[in-house]
């Protein structure tokens, strides 16, 4: 059974004065890692607020295991976002606290008994590569160190999914050769991860699935393929 399903889905605003996306339809399989590709505007993000149930779809039906995403209440929506974990370009790090801190913050939200929460922030912390930045605040990290912890933070409680919304987006070329690297590694671990990107470069050297959108619509979607510049 697919992990993640759009099932032509259709995303206006206005009464329909603008279309998002429209009759987006596909399929992501547990364990993919699959990059959602496109200029700016040409409904990444929405498509990702839709997954998060952020935003509900005009028409159409957003599907994440058993879940209609599109039709959960308020009150359900947090059960299964727990599911996801989202890492952000702007990292979204709490500056009072430090590394460890931050990713546990994480685990105490989800109400993970605190016996069992330093085993899990340490081996996080240790997979992206920072136990010895545990007690750095954000303030003294730098960016590609900062979005690592958010890595961290977003897989601590071992997701089915990881979204990853224009991770790099903010870094040089070498830290965004080390979170793509990170990214892969939880992969292979067996967690399906959703990259946003519009860094070709990226892309291209990854060699994975590729769904790209233009103006609201998939124009490829690929099994192993480049970014084309549409």
């Amino acid at each position: 059974m697919a992990l993640i399903s759009f099932e032509n889905v259709t995303k206006e605003y206005g009464n329909g004065e603008y279309t998002a996306l429209a009759d987006i339809d596909f399929k992501i399989e547990p364990k993919e890692f699959v990059s959602i590709v496109g200029k700016s505007g040409a409904g990444k993000t929405t498509l990702i607020r839709l997954l998060m149930g952020e935003e509900k779809p005009s028409t159409g039906r957003v599907v994440f295991g058993e879940y209609e995403i599109s039709s959960l209440s308020s009150k359900e929506l947090p059960k299964v976002r727990r599911q996801m974990g989202t890492i952000f370009q702007n990292y979204r790090l709490l500056p009072t606290k430090n590394a460890y801190e931050n990713v546990a913050f994480a685990l105490e939200v989800a109400g993970v008994p605190e016996r069992e929460i330093d085993d899990m922030v340490r081996e996080a912390l240790d997979l992206v590569g920072l136990s010895d930045k545990a007690y750095n605040f954000p303030h003294e990290l730098s960016g590609g160190e900062a979005q690592r912890v958010a890595m961290a933070r977003a897989m601590v409680n071992h997701p089915e999914l990881i979204v990853a919304d224009e991770p790099t987006g903010n870094l040089d070329p070498l830290n965004t050769a080390d979170v793509i690297k990170v990214l892969q590694q939880i992969n292979e671990l067996g967690t399906t991860v959703i990259l946003t990107t519009h860094n070709k470069d990226v892309v291209d050297k990854l060699g994975r699935r590729v769904i790209q959108l233009d103006n609201g619509r998939i124009i490829r979607d690929v099994a192993k393929g480049k970014y084309t510049i549409a």
